[in-house]
């Protein structure tokens, strides 16, 4: 699926069945900033890709939303409830399957969803049902009376997931769930997670760009901390983005002020990423930096590559 068209941070349409709104949100330990200012919402249906080099904040922006975690500032909605002031309620809406499914091995399938569905407080009286379900969705259906211990690292992933969707939650957080699984493990998950999201939204991590790539509707590139990226997946590439490379020393924030620029991006030394409105052309924007004085040296469209953007927007060479 080739890359979409890219959204500018905080400027996405607004689903109508809004399930998560986070707004300007914040995260140090100590003196060190791990998040700053970061705004996204996602409605039922989506499926969102988090993606990120280690240390960009990506298990703390999901820990911060799963409510293991509190905000230095900024506000997480689920459903319109407030995380940090209805913890409960806003959690009776939110299944989570950290990066470590949480299974205790001594136990069988059933006794641990079970022991699950309590700790959800689902009725006594639905549990069994529940646990029915969940194993039935998760691909599960003759694993109940198997031991933890014995299963392999796919089917614990399964049941990791079986434990976060007991309850029904209407938004589904999944830290790197493809971790460890071999190719057909994968496929078999990415189907599920796709049916997952016809009753829910759902925010993944996960370090296997092709994998974010066949799955998620929509991907957030997450960088030392900050929102690099919130584009949607879409058939067809760019129509108006721009790669530029000049020989004079300037700043993003100086290309943002030329005609018909809407964004820009450093992308390595002297290099660009430039979105452009759509009454503007290539023209146009040689012609405006060549008037700047700031020594044109390449002028290209961007490659509608998941990949080269991610590299692209991190400051990192791609591996060929």
């Amino acid at each position: 699926m080739p890359f979409g068209k890219r959204v500018p941070t905080g400027y996405l349409r607004v689903p109508m069945d809004t399930l998560v709104r986070v707004t300007d949100l914040s995260r140090s330990f100590g003196r060190h900033q791990v998040l700053s200012h970061v705004d996204l919402c996602l409605g039922t249906g989506q499926v969102l890709g988090l993606l990120g080099p280690n240390g960009a904040g990506k298990t703390t922006c999901l820990r911060l939303l799963g409510g293991m975690l509190a905000p230095t500032s900024g506000r997480i909605e689920i459903l319109g409830v407030d995380l940090r002031r209805q913890p409960l309620e806003a959690k009776r809406h939110l299944g989570y399957l950290p990066e470590r499914p949480p299974l205790y091995p001594e136990l069988l399938v059933d006794e641990y969803l079970t022991y699950c569905a309590r700790l959800r407080r689902i009725p006594r009286g639905g549990i069994a049902e529940a646990v029915k379900v969940a194993r039935e969705r998760c691909g599960l259906e003759d694993s109940g009376g198997r031991l933890i211990a014995k299963l392999s690292k796919g089917y614990r992933q399964r049941l990791g997931i079986a434990q976060a969707i007991l309850h029904k939650p209407r938004l589904l957080i999944l830290d790197e769930p493809t971790e460890g699984l071999d190719p057909f493990q994968m496929r078999e998950l990415r189907g599920l997670i796709r049916d997952l999201a016809n009753d829910a939204g759902i925010i993944l991590s996960s370090h296997l760009l092709p994998e974010v790539q066949a799955v998620c509707d929509r991907v957030v590139i997450l960088h030392q901390g900050r929102i690099q990226l919130d584009a949607r997946m879409a058939d067809g590439p760019p129509t108006n983005i721009w790669r530029v490379k000049l020989r004079e020393r300037t700043n993003a924030e100086r290309l943002t002020d030329l005609p018909h620029v809407v964004g820009a991006v450093a992308i390595g030394t002297g290099g660009f990423r430039i979105d452009l409105d759509r009454e503007g052309t290539s023209a146009d924007l040689a012609r405006a930096i060549v008037e700047a004085d700031l020594g044109l040296l390449e002028l290209t469209p961007e490659r509608s590559d998941l990949e080269r953007v991610f590299f692209d927007l991190i400051g990192a060479e791609e591996l060929t």
